[in-house]
């Protein structure tokens, strides 16, 4: 949960990348505290989720009404009925609007004007952006840069040429939630850089390659772990994927290194697969004081992508892929 009337300004100083990882800027909190903006505007007749207070877009940070999230039961998403046209149409758009993003990704732009593209984009196809107003979280998706694992809050930082971005977006459209992320590189991003986002697209795909019925949840994890360490790369285990559809987090949860979680895939199961890799051998991250953004213990970087994929009788739809 955000600690109320935050505002990190010029949160993000700079020092230098630790040689062994490459040449990058490490992003370091500084927490001048004044308050957030208000959150972009969304239409009235935009349904929201059900987890958005009533007064979220009018009321001062901090004294936003507490609506309950709900802890979910892992359920499926019937073959062949109109919650699987649905929740196939929305992972769509999720794609579409990761795709006409990544398109405005250069030196200079801030982090903000990508969140305010975001926002704008879902908007306009007459969606919901799904992280806004959840656990009162203040923007549209999540970007989060070089050594920032998950969950950076968009603000007013303009990238480099040096860095990787990584860029967290979730629609809700007709009740369904379609769910994707991607790391771009900037153009100056060194070759230790260039290999991290390569093997974790690579991570993502085993994680996919795993998936059909009959098949453990935990499977996942390990190959993924597998082929982390062998080209020299962690896992974070604080984050996972999830089970996804007319809500936006329920089991099953889907961890990318070794793990005990029980259950098998079935059709109809619909789900994401979301792995962060870390450069070296700590994967551990530390929480920053907004209560969001998590970056590593290590100063390392650590890339991340996403697919939203349902089971099928005979395999996996990666339903968010380009």
């Amino acid at each position: 949960m955000l600690r109320s009337s935050l505002k990190l300004l010029n949160r993000y100083p700079y020092v230098a990348g630790p040689s062994k990882f490459g040449t990058f800027p490490v992003l370091q909190p500084t927490f001048a505290i004044t308050s957030y903006p208000q959150p972009r505007h969304v239409p009235s007749e935009i349904p929201r989720p059900e987890y958005v207070p009533g007064n979220f877009f009018t009321a001062d940070w901090g004294e936003h009404e507490h609506v309950e999230i709900e802890e979910a039961s892992a359920e499926g998403i019937p073959l062949g009925s109109q919650g699987e046209t649905r929740v196939r149409e929305v992972a769509g758009m999720a794609r579409d609007v990761l795709r006409e993003v990544g398109q405005i990704i250069r030196p200079g732009i801030t982090t903000n004007d990508i969140d305010k593209a975001v926002h704008e984009t879902i908007i306009s196809k007459g969606a919901y952006p799904s992280p806004l107003g959840y656990s009162s979280f203040p923007r549209s998706c999540t970007t989060s840069v070089n050594n920032v694992i998950a969950h950076g809050i968009p603000d007013e930082r303009s990238l480099l040429p040096e860095d990787i971005i990584n860029v967290d977006l979730t629609l809700f459209y007709k009740g369904y939630h379609g769910d994707t992320s991607a790391t771009f590189q900037l153009p100056a991003v060194d070759k230790q850089g260039r290999d991290l986002l390569e093997a974790t697209k690579e991570a993502l795909e085993i994680g996919i390659q795993t998936c059909r019925p009959g098949k453990r949840y935990k499977d996942i994890g390990q190959e993924i772990e597998d082929f982390a360490k062998r080209h020299g790369f962690s896992v974070n285990g604080q984050f996972s994927g999830h089970g996804i559809g007319n809500r936006f987090h329920r089991p099953p949860w889907i961890f990318h290194c070794r793990n005990d979680e029980q259950g098998v895939m079935k059709p109809g199961d619909c789900f994401t697969i979301e792995p962060c890799l870390v450069q070296g051998r700590n994967s551990r991250g530390q929480l920053w004081d907004d209560g969001w953004t998590m970056v590593t213990e290590s100063g390392a970087r650590s890339a991340q992508f996403e697919h939203q994929v349902l089971i099928t009788e005979d395999g996996v739809n990666v339903m968010t892929r380009i």
